[in-house]
């Protein structure tokens, strides 16, 4: 079965793709991105989102274009239709050992077989890089501005690794992670210089492992 998805215009709306799947035979057509690839700290976290087909799709756009408060929103929405999705996440320690790259498609592997209820019969990806399963699949550059079930994944990955940064924010409040979320702010590596390294940095990233040596005394004195 040929599932070449076809070329999509800007002005052309964000389902089509998950449309001409179904179209297909397909039933459930998921949608896999990340959150977290940039960072100088924490995980990487991935989603994978099967949207109901009645749904109102459209409100499902890139999570990097919306307000906080409006993912959390979108994520109760998509609790409230009834979404299957599954979360996948990868520690920064996995990440130091594989690279950032393979860190990333193995969260989204993780997604993909946490999903609730079946397993999708083909994938969305966010990038350029397939996602190492056997599973009918299609990356797609720029995901997000073009399928609702890669933004919708985009949202609920980003609202959980939010929330685990949050977290960490209480473990080592010098970083100020509740505010840059692990990303190489100006504040960010002023308090690494300063301060040193705390164990959710990742020591292979440049403008942390310049100082994988220094003592690590602010977040040990918490």
């Amino acid at each position: 079965m040929d599932t070449t998805l076809p070329e999509l215009r800007e002005s052309e709306d964000n389902f089509r793709f998950e449309r001409f799947l179904y179209a297909k035979g397909m039933v459930r057509v998921a949608g896999c991105d990340e959150a977290g690839r940039g960072p100088l700290a924490g995980p990487v976290v991935a989603a994978c989102v099967i949207l109901p087909t009645d749904c109102d799709h459209s409100s499902f756009v890139d999570s990097k274009i919306l307000s906080h408060q409006k993912r959390l929103d979108l994520q109760n929405r998509l609790l409230e239709i009834g979404a299957d999705f599954g979360i996948g996440i990868v520690c920064q320690q996995t990440i130091d050992e594989i690279n950032i790259l393979r860190g990333s498609l193995l969260a989204m592997e993780r997604a993909v077989k946490n999903i609730s209820g079946p397993a999708p019969d083909f994938l969305l990806v966010d990038g350029k890089y397939p996602v190492p399963l056997n599973t009918p699949q299609a990356p797609l550059t720029k995901g997000e501005s073009k399928s609702s079930s890669i933004a919708a994944a985009s949202i609920l990955a980003k609202v959980t690794r939010d929330r685990i940064m949050d977290e960490q924010h209480q473990l080592f409040p010098v970083y100020n992670f509740k505010q840059n979320k692990g990303y190489p702010t100006r504040e960010h590596r002023r308090a690494i210089a300063l301060n040193g390294i705390c164990p959710i940095h990742r020591k292979t990233f440049r403008g942390v492992k310049e100082f994988v040596e220094q003592p690590t005394a602010a977040w040990q004195k918490r």
